[in-house]
């Protein structure tokens, strides 16, 4: 990709995202006395977010065409705020106008410390991951590919939340509420974009999600953003049925673009008790994490089985 048409993909990123945000703020929330006149845009008027920032319309049409002016942090905080912009959102906004100015790599490939598999290994009667780059799977323990897949059996380019949830017909049986996770699986991808526009492992992969699935086509146009930090899933698991589990998303220390995801279960819940089974049906089968990279590197498992463990429903 060369220098102009990074910048003209650049400025269709924040003319696209502004004008998404200015269509879902009505003027009676924005705190603006209704106009008697016939509304032919959704949301605020352009003149209407300049009104509310402080900025003159000429300076804020200029900004939302993607030309880029000079512009202060105030003025993006007071732009954040007439567009009632949550803190993913605004952090995305800044991403785009001020986006890193050196110039654009290939990032170097990820790789988890041994001592986070060891973590990962100890927690035996937990699922948890390692997320990286664009919600790569770095590494699973094995309760973690019980809960959802054996990703360490799949090709290297497929160990991918956002693939494995759009593209992984078990991943619409796995989700009680596909389409929350869906999205929040997009709007973690478009996190990500802001903050490394130059990704072509990006590139491929939304140029892959958008062309296999309408879903996603239709959600990355809609350009919301999230992060990822906590929350709950229902979980539909084919061998102990229903799992109501709680999330949090733990940076790593040493790699701020690695994220620790561990899920439990309220004690003493339906929940736990399946958790427990699943732990229980998993402990003989696999052992511990496995390791990406060189052979010498890599530690043992025995795959996943494939049958139904005796007792469950």
């Amino acid at each position: 990709m060369n220098a102009s048409a990074s910048r003209t993909g650049d400025n269709n990123e924040l003319r696209e995202f502004l004008r998404s945000r200015r269509a879902r703020v009505t003027p009676e929330e924005a705190g603006l006395t209704p106009s008697a006149t016939v509304r032919r845009v959704p949301g605020l008027r352009r003149e209407e977010v300049a009104q509310l920032a402080g900025v003159s319309v000429d300076y804020y049409v200029r900004l939302e065409r993607g030309r880029r002016p000079n512009v202060s942090e105030s003025v993006l905080e007071a732009i954040a705020r007439a567009l009632r912009l949550t803190a993913d959102e605004r952090q995305y906004l800044f991403a785009l106008v001020k986006p890193v100015r050196t110039r654009p790599r290939v990032p170097a490939p990820q790789r988890v410390r041994p001592a986070l598999y060891r973590v990962l290994e100890s927690m035996a009667d937990t699922p948890a991951l390692v997320i990286g780059r664009r919600t790569d799977v770095l590494a699973t323990n094995r309760l973690a590919r019980a809960l959802y897949a054996d990703f360490d059996a799949m090709p290297r380019r497929e160990r991918n939340l956002a693939r494995f949830t759009f593209l992984d017909a078990r991943a619409r049986a796995l989700y009680a509420d596909w389409t929350a996770v869906a999205q929040a699986a997009v709007a973690a991808l478009r996190v990500y974009a802001g903050d490394h526009p130059y990704d072509p492992q990006l590139a491929e992969l939304i140029g892959e999600l958008s062309l296999r699935d309408a879903d996603f086509r239709h959600w990355w146009a809609a350009h919301d953003v999230q992060r990822r930090t906590y929350g709950s899933k229902l979980f539909r698991h084919p061998l102990v049925g229903d799992l109501y589990l709680d999330y949090e998303a733990l940076a790593v220390t040493g790699d701020p673009e690695q994220i620790l995801g561990v899920y439990t279960a309220e004690p003493g819940s339906p929940s736990a008790e399946a958790l427990g089974l699943l732990a229980g049906w998993t402990a003989d089968t696999a052992a511990g994490p496995r390791r990406r990279g060189d052979t010498a590197e890599r530690m043992s498992t025995v795959a996943t089985p494939r049958t139904r463990p005796p007792g469950t429903p």
